[in-house]
């Protein structure tokens, strides 16, 4: 899937033209080896390493982070000469939930690899632009943002093994075979570093979650959108729920995964997951309505997620040419806090199409 990637963007615009280049498919049946898939592959259409979390400063005011990298190969002008020529692409997104501010604070770029400016590394996670970075060192991830409101310098250490998405890594989105994504997990990052938020770096701790997911298709025709959830659980588990939506808010597909603490982990098929809104919010400016609070079924357990705040919302037409929803979230089940993690929402301004 999944969200990140599969917007549209004025940098596709600018290189001009349809795309005629060959994608290879994904298939099932591969194995994910590592290190080898913490990098980029480059020859696939879409990609992205996506990071949220929760993080605490010594006062105790809690606070989301998300941070995303892109990668996209347009398929245009690849025979080209020119070390210009946008044979990849590559955007990136940061945000910060402050509840003492009340709303979502982000900032993105965008840029054409090349010159050392900008980049996906194949050999491990590293992708780049500028000081902008995301970059595995080892076992542990390292992240440094300099946004204009905030900035991150952030590590996140894993704690559990790498959690593979759907069939052994081979994910479905869609009633076709071939709307699927190679993607895998990393939930439970033991979160350190510092989150500079008015001109002062305040050390900070917590717990994150990391996506990293590659794909040559994209949705299905009659999907405008989906919901996605990953919590980390407070006993040590974790929980992964999305479902794509068709226009009249229909389910035509769905799935996710539940890792146990002890480490045994379940997939689920589409007919296991339900997401059933509780509560909705609109955003005075863009009119859009999300349905900020949320509660998933998922293999028989029930989750209610509850927003830090309601305004979460990101637009980032700038870049990847979209508005959506995109929060940290509180999982409770019988009123008692069992979770945190992310919840995003996107297609209900418009349905989302490249």
């Amino acid at each position: 899937m999944k969200r990140r990637a599969f917007f549209a963007s004025p940098l596709l615009l600018v290189a001009g033209g349809v795309s005629a280049a060959q994608y290879p498919p994904v298939v099932p049946g591969l194995a994910l080896a590592f290190p080898r898939d913490h990098g980029a592959h480059p020859a696939f259409r879409t990609e992205w390493w996506y990071v949220t979390g929760w993080v605490k400063d010594a006062a105790g005011s809690d606070y989301g982070i998300q941070i995303t990298f892109f990668r996209n190969r347009p398929g245009v002008a690849e025979e080209s000469a020119s070390a210009f020529a946008p044979r990849q692409l590559v955007f990136a997104h940061a945000a910060l939930a402050d509840l003492r501010r009340g709303h979502l604070v982000h900032d993105q770029r965008a840029a054409r690899a090349g010159f050392g400016l900008a980049g996906a590394a194949e050999e491990t996670t590293r992708a780049w632009i500028g000081d902008w970075s995301l970059e595995l060192v080892g076992e542990v991830y390292g992240a440094r943002i300099a946004a204009r409101e905030f900035a991150f310098d952030l590590r996140f250490a894993p704690s559990l093994a790498i959690l593979r998405q759907g069939d052994a890594g081979f994910s479905r989105k869609g009633p076709d075979p071939l709307q699927s994504s190679y993607y895998y997990s990393r939930p439970q990052l033991a979160v350190s570093g510092s989150v500079t938020v008015a001109g002062k770096a305040l050390p900070v701790t917590g717990t994150a979650w990391l996506d990293h997911e590659w794909s040559s298709e994209v949705m299905a025709p009659a999907a405008v959108g989906w919901d996605w959830a990953g919590i980390n659980l407070a006993d040590g588990g974790a929980l992964m729920a999305f479902r794509m939506r068709d226009g009249a808010g229909s389910v035509l597909w769905a799935g996710g995964a539940h890792r146990a603490a002890d480490g045994r982990t379940r997939a689920f098929e589409p007919g296991e997951v339900r997401f059933t809104p509780q509560r909705r919010w609109r955003s005075k400016r863009t009119q859009v309505e999300y349905p900020v609070a949320m509660q998933i079924s998922a293999g028989g357990a029930e989750y209610t997620l509850w927003p830090l705040f309601d305004d979460q919302e990101l637009d980032s037409r700038a870049s990847t040419g979209t508005i959506y929803w995109e929060g940290a979230v509180r999982a409770e089940q019988d009123g008692r806090e069992v979770g945190r993690g992310y919840l995003e929402l996107t297609g209900y301004g418009k349905p989302l199409r490249l």
